[in-house]
C-alpha cells in the first residue's frame, strides 16, 4: 500500500515539475449555436468573448458551428447574438489547458420578428427545458465541483437551492418543500431511473454515495414543484440530467484520485470526425479503505466498496438522424460484523452480522431526427436494473453462534420506450406531444424469522406490471414579455388500473428588463413504492392479505407565485411562495398515525399492510434566493426557506411529517485568485454554511424496549411529537489549478474540510440493545477530503 502511495506522489510531483518548466499553451472554445425550440442550426450567429484584448470571437458556419482558438486559461463570459433572436450571455465559462471547451448554445427567437429586442440578463436564469415557468433551476458541473461540501454529488448540490433540505450526512436524499425523498423523479438522458445511487434499496431515491460521475454530466435542470407536463409519476420534484458528448475532434483523458470517490479514469475522443461521432467512458473504483487508513471518518467502522462505469457513444449526424448509446453500471457492498463494529456505529446493530450488496445499471438508445426545419422527433428506448440483497444473522451472546434471521432480495428491471414530437409552429407557439411506457419486472423475496423459529414470508413475488404515460404541452408567447406554458399529463398503472389526468399551467410576465412575475399550478400523481403494493400481512388463520395491490395514486396539487429581480449585473434575487395539497395518501384502515408521506425517513423497507388511499397532507412556505453569479473572481449564494409540512393519518389528527424542519438556510461564498507570472493558474477558496431545523420523530418507549430487548416506539399519541436539535455545518474548501505552459495539460488539487467546527449533529436517538439504554447517535464530525485531478 505504501508503495502505491509513493508512486502516486511521484507522478504528481513529476507532472507538476514538467508543467513549471514548460512554455505557453492555449486552448480552444468551440461548439454549435441552435434554435432552442426547433433544434435547427443558426448560421451566421456571432460568438464573442466579452472583455478580451484584443477582441476574440467567431461567426457560425452553415451548420451553426464556431471555433475560437488560442484562448488563454481563465474564466470568460460569452455573448451570442443573431438577428431576430434574443441576445444571450453565457457566463463563467472555465478554460483550462487540459481540455477543450465544447458548447451547445440555444437561442430563443423574438416574437416581434420585425423588432430587434435585446434582453438583459444571462442564460444562467434559464433552464434547458423550454416549458418551465416557476420553481426551476439549471446548474452546471462546474458548480457541483466548485461548492464546498458537495462530495462531487449532484444531489448534494441541490441541497444548496431554496426549498431543498438534506440535513443528513449519511445519505443524499433530497427533501423538497417537506416532501418525502421518494417523491423525486430522476431522469438521465430522457430515461427514468428509480435510484441512481450506490447502496440503494427498493422504494427509495437516495443513498450514501452517488453512482453519477460528475465528469460526464452536462448542464442539467432541477425542478421543485409545478414541473412541466412531460414529467410524471412524481409529487415532489424532478432531477433531469444529461451526459455530455465526448470530444469529436481530439482524444482527451482525465485521471482523478479522491479520498472518498477513489481512483477514476476517463477517456473521450472522435469515432468519425466527418460525422461528428464520439465516445466517452469514465470508470471509478472506491478507495474508502484508504480514507479509513488515513483516519478520515466516513460514518461507519465497516468498509464500504463500490465501483461504477459511465459511457456515451454519439453516432453523429446521418441521413437517418442522430443515434446515441448511453449507459451506467455500478456495484456496491458492505458487511457489518459484530466483532468489527462499536456500539455507537450509526448504521449497524452490534447484536447482528449483516451483509448488504446492491447493483444498478441502465442502458439506453436515443434517436433524434428532424422533420423539416421546425420539427423533430426524439425517442429513447432503454432499460434500468437494480437489485439488493440483505442478510441478517443473529449473534448469540453466550457462545457467539450465528442464526440467520432475515433474508431480503429484490430485483427490479424497468423496460421503457418513450417518444415525443416537438414542433415550433411559429415564433409564438411551440408544442410537444409524447408518450412513455414502462414495463416493470419485479422479483421480491423477503422473509423474517419468528420467535418460534418459523419464517414469516412478507414478500414472495415474481411478476410484472406497466405504467403508461402520455402528455401534451405547449408554450405560447403573447409577446416578448408574456409567456404561457400549459399542458396535460395522464398515466395508467395496469397493476390495478389506477388512472390520473393532470393539468399543468405556468405564466411568466416580464414587467421590464429586470423584473418578472411567475405563477404556476400543477396537479401531479405518483404510484406507491413498488414494495408497498406487494407487502403481505399475515392474518390470524395463517393466510396472507394482499390488499395493498389495490392502492391508487397519491395526488398532489401545487400552487406557486414567484418574483424575480435582476438588480445589477451578475446579481439575481428570487422569491417564491407556495402551497401544496396532497390527497389519496395511503394510511391504515384502522385509526393510526401511519402515513406514506413519512416513507423514506429511515433505512427500513415499507412493512405496513391494510392500507387505503384516505390520508392527506399540506406543505406551504416561502423561499428567498440572493445570488451573485461568478464574475470578477468571486461569487455568492444565499438561500433560505421557511416552511411547514403536515399530514393526517387515518385517525384524522394533524401532525408534523418526518421531514418538517420548518426552516433551512445556506450561505455560500467563494473567491478565485489568479496566480503565476502570466496569471494562468488559479487559487480558490470556498465556504459554505448550512443550518436547518431538526426533524420530527417518534420517541422510544424505553421501558417497553428494555422488557422486549428490542426497540419499541411510543404509541400514536407521541408520533412525531419531538424533534432533533437544529442541524449546523460549516465547510471550507481550498483548491489550486495549474495550467501547463506548453502541454495540453492541467492539474487541480482540492482540499474540502466539512464540518470544520466538528459540530455534533444528531443522527438518531434510539434504543441500544447492548447497553439496554437509549443513546444518541451522531452524524459525521470533522470530515477532511481531498481530490487530485489531471486532464490532458
Amino acid at each position: 500500500m505504501k508503495k502505491t502511495y509513493f508512486i502516486l506522489l511521484a507522478f504528481i510531483l513529476t507532472s507538476l515539475t514538467g508543467t513549471l518548466l514548460a512554455q505557453t499553451s492555449t486552448q480552444t472554445i468551440r461548439g454549435q449555436v441552435i434554435d432552442k425550440q426547433s433544434q435547427s442550426p443558426l448560421p451566421g450567429a456571432t460568438v464573442i468573448l466579452v472583455g478580451t484584448t484584443p477582441p476574440a470571437g467567431a461567426s457560425t458556419d452553415a451548420e451553426g458551428r464556431f471555433r475560437i482558438t488560442e484562448v488563454s486559461p481563465g474564466r470568460y463570459d460569452i455573448k451570442i447574438s443573431f438577428l431576430g433572436y434574443k441576445e444571450a450571455l453565457l457566463p463563467n465559462v472555465v478554460v483550462t489547458t487540459g481540455k477543450e471547451v465544447v458548447l451547445e448554445i440555444g437561442l430563443e427567437e423574438n416574437v416581434n420578428a420585425l423588432k430587434e429586442v435585446v434582453v438583459s440578463g444571462t442564460k444562467k436564469n434559464e433552464t434547458k427545458n423550454e416549458m418551465t415557468s416557476v420553481s426551476a433551476r439549471s446548474f452546471s458541473m462546474e458548480e457541483v465541483n466548485r461548492y464546498a461540501g458537495g462530495r462531487s454529488d449532484p444531489a448534494r448540490l441541490a441541497a444548496n437551492f431554496a426549498g431543498v433540505s438534506s440535513p443528513d450526512d449519511s445519505r443524499n436524499d433530497i427533501v423538497i418543500r417537506g416532501n418525502s425523498p421518494t417523491g423525486v423523479l430522476w431522469r438521465i438522458e430522457g430515461l427514468n431511473v428509480p435510484n441512481p445511487n450506490h447502496f440503494a434499496t427498493v422504494g427509495t431515491t437516495g443513498g450514501p454515495v452517488s453512482a453519477i460521475n460528475t465528469n460526464v454530466l452536462r448542464s442539467s435542470d432541477f425542478f421543485t414543484s409545478a414541473f412541466p407536463a412531460e414529467y410524471g409519476n412524481a409529487n415532489a420534484g424532478v432531477f433531469d440530467l444529461g451526459f455530455r458528448n465526448g470530444n469529436s475532434e481530439k482524444r482527451e483523458y482525465t485521471v482523478q484520485f479522491g479520498a472518498l470517490t477513489g481512483l477514476e479514469a476517463g477517456a473521450e475522443g472522435p469515432i468519425n470526425k466527418e460525422k461528428g461521432s464520439s465516445y466517452l467512458f469514465a470508470y471509478r473504483y472506491s478507495f474508502t479503505g484508504f480514507a479509513q487508513a488515513l483516519g478520515i471518518p466516513i460514518g461507519t467502522t465497516a468498509t464500504p466498496f463500490y465501483q461504477d462505469l459511465s459511457f456515451k457513444i454519439n453516432g453523429g449526424e446521418t441521413k437517418f438522424g442522430r443515434f446515441t448509446l448511453f449507459g451506467l453500471g455500478g456495484t456496491s457492498t458492505i458487511d457489518f460484523l459484530h466483532n468489527k463494529i462499536d456500539s455507537t456505529d450509526i448504521f449497524a446493530d452490534p447484536t447482528k452480522d449483516s451483509y448488504f450488496t446492491s447493483n444498478l445499471g441502465l442502458v439506453g438508445l436515443k434517436h433524434f431526427i428532424r422533420v423539416g426545419e421546425r420539427s423533430y422527433f426524439s425517442t429513447v428506448i432503454g432499460g434500468t436494473y437494480s437489485s439488493s440483497n440483505f442478510n441478517f444473522d443473529s449473534v448469540s451472546k453466550a457462545d457467539h453462534s450465528i442464526t440467520r434471521t432475515l433474508e431480503n432480495r429484490t430485483t427490479q428491471v424497468h423496460y421503457s420506450i418513450g417518444t415525443s414530437f416537438n414542433s415550433k409552429i411559429n415564433s409564438k407557439l411551440f408544442i410537444k406531444i409524447g408518450a412513455l411506457d414502462e414495463i416493470i419486472d419485479l422479483n421480491l423475496f423477503y422473509r423474517q424469522k419468528r420467535y418460534d423459529a418459523s419464517w414469516n414470508q412478507i414478500w414472495d413475488y415474481n411478476d410484472f406490471t406497466s405504467l403508461v404515460q402520455g402528455y401534451v404541452q405547449a408554450k405560447y408567447s403573447f409577446n416578448d414579455r408574456i409567456t404561457l406554458n400549459a399542458g396535460v399529463h395522464s398515466q395508467l398503472l395496469t397493476l390495478n388500473n389506477s388512472f390520473a389526468v393532470e393539468p399543468r399551467a405556468g405564466l411568466k410576465i416580464k414587467l421590464n428588463d429586470r423584473n418578472s412575475l411567475s405563477l404556476g399550478y400543477g396537479m401531479h400523481s405518483q404510484m406507491q413504492p413498488t414494495d408497498v403494493y406487494y407487502y403481505r400481512s399475515l392474518k390470524p388463520d395463517g393466510t396472507y392479505d394482499e390488499g395493498n395491490r389495490n392502492l391508487g395514486f397519491t395526488h398532489s396539487q401545487h400552487f406557486v407565485l414567484g418574483y424575480d429581480v435582476l438588480p445589477a449585473a451578475d446579481w439575481r434575487i428570487k422569491a417564491e411562495v407556495y402551497y401544496q395539497f396532497l390527497s389519496d395518501v395511503p394510511v391504515t384502515v384502522s385509526p393510526s398515525s401511519f402515513s406514506m408521506l413519512n416513507s423514506g425517513a429511515s433505512f427500513n423497507p415499507n412493512n405496513e399492510g391494510y392500507l387505503v388511499n384516505q390520508g392527506t397532507g399540506t406543505n406551504y412556505g416561502a423561499e428567498l434566493t440572493i445570488e451573485k453569479f461568478f464574475s470578477r473572481g468571486y461569487y455568492g449564494l444565499i438561500t433560505g426557506s421557511l416552511y411547514q409540512s403536515k399530514y393526517k393519518g387515518s385517525d384524522g389528527i394533524e401532525r408534523n411529517t418526518a421531514f418538517n424542519g420548518k426552516f433551512v438556510y445556506n450561505v455560500l461564498v467563494g473567491k478565485e485568485f489568479k496566480v503565476g507570472k502570466d496569471k494562468r493558474n488559479a487559487l480558490s477558496v470556498d465556504v459554505k454554511m448550512t443550518q436547518a431545523g431538526g426533524r420530527y420523530y417518534t420517541p422510544v418507549d424505553l421501558p417497553a424496549s428494555q422488557a422486549a430487548h428490542q426497540e419499541i416506539l411510543k404509541g400514536d399519541a407521541y408520533a412525531f411529537t419531538q424533534n432533533y436539535p437544529d442541524f449546523f455545518r460549516l465547510d471550507v474548501k481550498a483548491g489550486y489549478t495549474l495550467n501547463s505552459k506548453k502541454r495540453k495539460l492541467s492539474h487541480s488539487l482540492f482540499f474540502d474540510i466539512q464540518n470544520v467546527t466538528n459540530n455534533k449533529n444528531v443522527f438518531a436517538i434510539r434504543y441500544n440493545p447492548i447497553t439496554n439504554t437509549q443513546n444518541t447517535a451522531y452524524q459525521i464530525g470533522l470530515f477532511p477530503n481531498f481530490v487530485y485531478k489531471v486532464q490532458f
